[in-house]
């Protein structure tokens, strides 16, 4: 299975173009301290007098010359970018992952406990669902923000921002994951475990979780990249990470307000490093879903 699944990657262009704008972007991000020329959030590196200068452009005022230009504090794009992908990522990556663990196991217990437990679970899932994930992130993330003492939201707005995202977006696991442990359960491996004597939670992460991760698989890879376009809205509509820590939503919206003014370098190249990003995520997973498909494998 691991071999099919390698030599139908490699032979597959979107795949590999997808699979490598994501690892360029991510291991950009990483190293963005060494990567970028400058240190956006480092006062002392910045110079007003290189304030909304042209990619490309010699500085009227220093001669310096900035590849993405600057905004209108003098900050490098470039940089600004660089650090504000690995806010991205990191919230990204976190929100997947809270609302996987949340999903897989909650999923787990609906289909394999049943009754009342089950019913509850999924009715809250029905629940949720009627309502776009955006507008949950930006319910929970209110509420959170609101009871979150003046002093202290900055410090505590990526925590909530992924813990916002994480709780909207963990539906899809759990309906997929029960429906799966439903299959499961009433296989003979199952039943062999309950009558030696096995607990129920030993048979569920040890014998049932292994044979439904897949799809989970590729439900979070498609997901990383509705998390970076959530983070980007509510952060484009200002709930979301604080300005101390600018992530492409923060960017985006900072530039679009220079947009009409001339300045178009200062919107247009955030912008398309979050599209970049979230395509190549999304084609990634896309082709993941139907290598992993046995009827078109």
């Amino acid at each position: 299975m691991d071999s099919d699944l390698a030599y139908a990657f490699f032979r597959s262009p979107v795949a590999l173009i997808s699979a490598s704008v994501t690892l360029i972007l991510i291991f950009a991000a990483m190293f963005a301290p060494l990567i970028a020329p400058h240190d956006p959030f480092n006062p002392a590196t910045l110079n007003l007098l290189n304030g909304l200068t042209a990619p490309g452009v010699p500085s009227a005022f220093t001669g310096d010359t900035f590849l993405l230009g600057t905004d209108d504090q003098g900050r490098d794009v470039f940089s600004t970018i660089l650090f504000g992908l690995r806010i991205s990522l990191f919230v990204g990556f976190a929100a997947v992952t809270f609302a996987l663990v949340l999903g897989v196991t909650l999923g787990l217990i609906a289909g394999y406990v049943g009754g009342w437990v089950e019913t509850i679970i999924m009715r809250i899932a029905d629940i949720q669902l009627t309502f776009p994930s955006i507008l949950v992130a930006m319910l929970i993330f209110g509420i959170a923000k609101g009871i979150t003492p003046i002093e202290y939201r900055d410090q505590v707005a990526i925590a909530v921002l992924i813990l916002a995202i994480g709780l909207s977006d963990w539906v899809q696991f759990a309906r997929v994951v029960r429906g799966a442990t439903l299959v499961e359960k009433n296989k003979e491996y199952v039943q062999a475990a309950r009558l030696i004597g096995r607990p129920s939670f030993v048979i569920m992460a040890r014998h049932i979780l292994p044979n439904v991760l897949s799809p989970v698989l590729v439900i979070a890879t498609i997901s990383l990249a509705l998390a970076i376009i959530a983070e980007a809205t509510l952060s484009f509509l200002g709930v979301g990470a604080p300005p101390t820590e600018p992530s492409l939503g923060t960017l985006i919206r900072i530039g679009q307000t220079f947009l009409f003014s001339g300045n178009w370098w200062i919107l247009v190249f955030p912008a398309a490093t979050l599209l970049a990003l979230a395509l190549s995520v999304n084609l990634l997973g896309d082709w993941l879903r139907d290598a992993l498909n046995p009827r078109l494998r």
